[in-house]
């Protein structure tokens, strides 16, 4: 299956490709933020160093491990599931794990909280709907070279992978609302209003950016 491999290399750099514009917008964010605010210059350095650190280390780290258990699970269940929904929801429980463990919102969140299994099942919908569709991009067995031609051949109209983006980005934005009601669910120990409005903002520059793609690719 070369065209199974082949597509599971373009999806992937197109995964890395966003991960590092939303960790580029976060860097930006996070010292606009800093630069404006009235925080005490202590303070500062603090949140700089830890956002610095989260973005180098934690979120490049974990989120790549993302990228890899979301397209190993759908090859997996392209390569040696029976095509049924209960074959690929053992493959989901079978990995869910590694992907929650390198969740970069759950890894800065109180696992005792009250509105912890609220977020939990947040991002087991978030991994699910992203393995159901690493599973239609891998199927592609069309003579494609690059992303944009993975895409049409993947869904064919502009308003069917609408409608695929668009079920992520509520996810996304279910779980960003569920810390923004009650932020006392994150651990981080300074700044978490900046964190929380550079969580906002990262993600509406990421959702504007991906629907600007989607009509670029469907033009």
């Amino acid at each position: 299956m070369e065209f199974l491999e082949r597509n599971y290399k373009i999806l992937e750099k197109k995964m890395k490709d966003q991960m590092e514009l939303s960790l580029d917008y976060g860097k930006s964010l996070i010292d606009s933020e800093l630069d404006t605010g009235v925080l005490n210059v202590l303070v500062k350095p603090i949140i700089k160093s830890f956002y610095k650190y989260w973005a180098d280390k934690d979120a490049r780290t974990g989120t790549i491990k993302q990228i890899r258990v979301t397209l190993d699970s759908a090859k997996e269940f392209l390569i040696n599931g029976d095509g049924s929904k209960e074959q690929f929801d053992r493959i989901i429980n079978r990995h869910f794990s590694i992907y929650l463990k390198n969740d970069q919102t759950d890894r800065q969140c109180k696992k005792d909280h009250h509105n912890y299994n609220k977020l939990r099942e947040v991002t087991k919908k978030c991994f699910i709907t992203q393995v159901e569709e690493s599973v239609l991009f891998l199927n592609v067995n069309n003579n494609i070279k690059d992303y944009s031609e993975l895409s049409r051949a993947t869904f064919k109209t502009k308003e069917k992978a609408f409608q695929a983006l668009k079920r992520q980005l509520d996810y996304n934005e279910e779980g960003i609302s569920i810390v923004e009601r009650d932020d006392s669910i994150l651990k981080v120990p300074a700044g978490k209003k900046i964190i929380l409005k550079v969580l906002r903002k990262g993600f509406e520059l990421t959702k504007q950016k991906l629907l600007e793609e989607l009509d670029e690719i469907f033009a």
